[in-house]
Formats: structure tokens, sequence, C-alpha cells
């Protein structure tokens, strides 16, 4: 699909730019929240996923976020990982035949670094991201209209 990604039905709601003529009524909800980490996990991968769970906001990650939280740890994971071998032995290496080149581990980590832009901005995690989500229970606590109007 070319161009922008569609705007989630609750932005337009709360920006007031909803047409129901235009709007999916039907839009999945996903529900149960996420919380444990796969079995597979190593013990470094597990901290990533707790902090993550502990520091997104309450009801942000549901179930059916799995694949996308799982990429993001193991990105993450896999980049402190390169960036520690970048920082030992330098971004310019010798090869086997003595020629300087990049160090591989540089090109793993921008990679690694692109793969975790992309999943936390699907997550919710950047900061840009993050101004788009409005969360149910903020949405009522913090919108001064939606006081007025639920009394």
């Amino acid at each position: 699909m070319a161009g922008r990604k569609p705007k989630p039905t609750a932005l337009k709601l709360i920006q007031g730019t909803l047409r129901k003529d235009r709007a999916n009524m039907r839009e999945p909800k996903p529900t149960g929240d996420l919380i444990e980490p796969p079995s597979y996990f190593s013990d470094e991968q597990t901290d990533v996923w707790n902090y993550a769970i502990a520091n997104a906001p309450k009801g942000l990650l549901k179930k059916l976020d799995i694949s996308i939280l799982e990429i993001w740890v193991t990105a993450y994971v896999t980049y402190r990982e390169s960036a520690s071998k970048v920082k030992t032995l330098g971004q310019v290496i010798k090869s086997p035949s003595g020629y300087p080149i990049v160090n591989p581990y540089l090109s793993n980590m921008n990679k690694q670094a692109s793969i975790m832009m992309k999943a936390s901005s699907e997550l919710g995690f950047t900061p840009t991201s993050r101004s788009k989500i409005v969360l149910a229970e903020e949405a009522i606590e913090d919108d001064v209209w939606s006081v007025l109007a639920n009394g």
C-alpha cells in the first residue's frame, strides 16, 4: 500500500475529524494485556521485555502485539551486542587479506537500529507515535471536554 498510513479511528474521533461514512465502525479492538515474555527468550531479552512492559502506558500493549514486541526486543538486544563489538574493535577493521574494511558489526548495528525504529513506531515507543495515541482512561481524565460531557 503506497502513501500514508491510515489514521486510527480513535484518533479521528478525538480530533473531531471522524466521518461515519468513511469510518470502519467494525474496527477490531484487541483484548488482553501483554505481560509475559516468550519462554525461549534469554535473560537479557527477558529484562528488555520487562522494561518495555513496565514503561509502556498501561493498557497500550495487547496480546496481539506480541510479534512486534518480540521483533523490537530482539533487535534491541542484537543492536547492543553489535554496538559493544564496534566499540571494542572499531568502525574499521582489517580483513583476512590485511586490507581495511568497514566492521560488519557496524552494518548489523545500523540494520537493527532500522528494525527497532520501525517496530518502535508501530508500538507507540517514539515521541511522535506517542503523541498520536490516546488511551481510554487517559482521554476522560485529561480531556477537559470529555470531563464536561461525562459530568
